[in-house]
């Protein structure tokens, strides 16, 4: 309040008695934005999101920002917070009829609510909901901005996979022959096994996936069809049974180290909208580490740790979190940076 200035004090002086839905709006003041509004204490978190976000659908308004309510004073635990305003947040978005709220932001002021807030993104991410799609592309332009369309990815072709076996059966009648010929079919079909797996992340698939598949179809009896045009993307391993399993293990691993490397990216963006760690270039100004190295320092100095290794310009410097000096292997002294970002904005 203090930040906004006496006018918003006034406003809410004269408002404070014609609340009717549990809310009053003012001018933004001083603050970066063109309206305020003020919410009366309720423990339901939920609800009063919901309804600020109706609010700004109703008025048009193409942008909001919320601290995460009642995590101060009101001292609510921050996980249930995160669970009761995303809750919220994907209602909303979920909703057909949004046509003006473009864009939400969650300020986050204490770092150490992050890990709250992500975690209850990711329950999500990966839910069952038949609108998951829709809602998640929104959720996560809404925290970390929109992705920028990126050149379409070539097409991953597999080569097919051949291997005949020609057997010629010889007896006193057709009748053995045609007893013969079943019983070999029996066996075959006894040790077939086919198993598809079908992942969004399969579509990410590049050439170095590919390679790995080529080699397992090269050395395993299966033979591996990759079909990425379908929705959602699948892998079809068919061929001996002891092989299809090790070859659909394998295949598990590689979606799940993707799926670990863009939860990882996703987390990293996230700090990063959050706070920034620099290192001293040229010219005497201060260069942002990359997003990676800045969420590794973050969640050290998160879990308190005295040290971390980076790499500044090629070189190895091992960094006291508490002083921000950092030491390189000759004994070269600088001192990095931690610039919180968004404070006492909204």
């Amino acid at each position: 309040m203090d930040a906004a200035g006496s006018q918003v004090e006034r406003e809410c002086a004269q408002y404070a008695g014609q609340s009717q839905s549990g809310f009053i709006t003012t001018e933004g003041g001083k603050l970066l934005c063109n309206k305020i509004i003020h919410l009366i204490h309720d423990n339901n978190v939920k609800s009063q999101v919901s309804k600020v976000l109706n609010e700004c659908e109703l008025r048009m308004y193409k942008s909001v920002a919320f601290p995460a309510i009642g995590t101060g004073q009101a001292g609510q635990s921050p996980a249930k917070v995160a669970d009761d305003m995303l809750d919220a947040i994907v209602e909303f978005a979920s909703k057909r009829s949004v046509q003006h709220l473009k864009k939400i932001k969650i300020i986050i002021f204490q770092t150490n609510m992050l890990s709250d807030f992500y975690g209850s993104m990711k329950k999500r991410e990966y839910s069952d909901s038949s609108t998951k799609d829709s809602w998640m592309s929104l959720f996560k332009s809404f925290f970390w901005g929109k992705k920028q369309p990126t050149e379409k990815k070539k097409a991953m072709v597999l080569e097919k996979k051949v291997d005949l076996a020609t057997f010629q059966i010889c007896g006193e009648s057709q009748k053995n022959v045609d007893a013969t010929e079943s019983w070999i079919k029996d066996l075959i079909l006894k040790e077939q096994f086919e198993n598809t797996i079908s992942d969004e992340l399969i579509e990410n698939f590049d050439e170095r996936q590919i390679d790995i598949l080529a080699d397992l179809q090269r050395r395993k009896h299966v033979t591996i069809q990759l079909e990425n045009k379908l929705s959602p993307p699948c892998i079809k391993i068919s061929g001996i049974s002891r092989d299809v399993c090790f070859v659909s293990v394998e295949v598990q691993k590689m979606i799940q180290k993707i799926k670990d490397t863009e939860e990882e990216r996703s987390k990293a963006e996230l700090v990063y909208n959050l706070v920034e760690w620099r290192y001293p270039g040229s010219n005497e100004r201060f260069v942002a580490f990359d997003k990676l190295t800045n969420m590794q320092l973050e969640d050290a100095k998160i879990a308190k740790k005295t040290h971390l290794t980076v790499r500044i310009n090629k070189k190895n410097y091992k960094v006291d979190l508490n002083t921000l000096q950092a030491n390189d292997d000759q004994g070269k002294t600088i001192y990095i940076q931690r610039v919180p970002k968004n404070e006492g904005k909204l």
